[in-house]
C-alpha cells in the first residue's frame, strides 16, 4: 500500500487536531501516512503522493489560512493528473455562516480543474449556513469541522464517518 501525504494548515490549532486524529484513524487500520504542515513544506511535496488529504481552515471572512494562502499561487499550478485526493476543513458555520468552509472550494478547485480525482464530498445536512464556495449542488468538496460550535466527539464522529467512507479510494 502506499503512503498517503496529509497537508495541513493550523493557526488555532484545531486542524492540527483534526490532521493528528485522522492520521491515528488511518494508521489504526493499516494505512501508511506522512503528515505535513504546510507551513513548513513547499506545495511541490503533495506531487510526491498519489493519495492526498488537505486540511485547511477558513480564516477571517473566506479566506485560505495564511500557511496556504503563502503556497497558493504555486499550489494552484500543481499537476494533479494521476492524484486522488480528499479535502477537509474547519469553520465556523455560526459566526461565519456566508463563508463556511470556503477554504475547501478554493483549495479543490484547481485540484480539480488541473487533473485530480476528488473523494470525500459530504452532505451539507448537518450544517446550518448560507453561502460556501465549498458547495457543489447539495454537496460540499469535503468534510468541514466546527470545533466553535460543536464538541470534540461530534467532530471525530463525522471524522470517522468520512474515513471509513474513503478508505477504499485511498488504498
Amino acid at each position: 500500500m502506499k503512503k498517503i501525504g496529509l497537508f495541513f494548515g493550523s493557526t488555532s490549532d484545531n486542524t492540527k487536531i483534526a490532521s493528528d486524529y485522522i492520521k491515528d484513524y488511518l494508521e489504526a487500520h493499516d494505512f501508511e501516512v506522512d503528515i505535513h504542515d504546510i507551513g513548513d513544506i513547499g506545495s511541490e511535496k503533495i506531487l510526491e503522493y498519489d493519495k492526498i488529504l488537505i486540511g485547511c481552515p477558513t480564516w477571517n471572512i473566506g479566506e485560505l489560512q495564511s500557511d496556504w494562502d503563502a503556497v497558493f499561487l504555486d499550489y494552484e499550478k500543481l499537476n494533479f493528473k494521476g492524484k486522488t485526493a480528499a479535502f477537509f476543513g474547519c469553520g465556523d458555520q455560526t459566526g461565519y455562516p456566508d463563508n463556511f468552509l470556503d477554504a475547501i472550494g478554493i483549495l479543490a478547485e484547481p485540484f480539480i480543474k488541473n487533473g485530480g480525482t476528488l473523494i470525500g464530498r459530504c452532505s451539507k445536512d448537518p450544517y446550518d449556513f448560507r453561502e460556501s464556495l465549498a458547495l457543489d449542488g447539495d454537496e460540499l468538496l469535503g468534510l468541514g469541522l466546527d470545533y466553535d460550535n460543536d464538541d470534540e466527539d461530534a467532530c471525530e464522529d463525522l471524522m470517522i464517518a468520512w474515513l471509513d467512507e474513503i478508505m477504499d479510494d485511498l488504498k
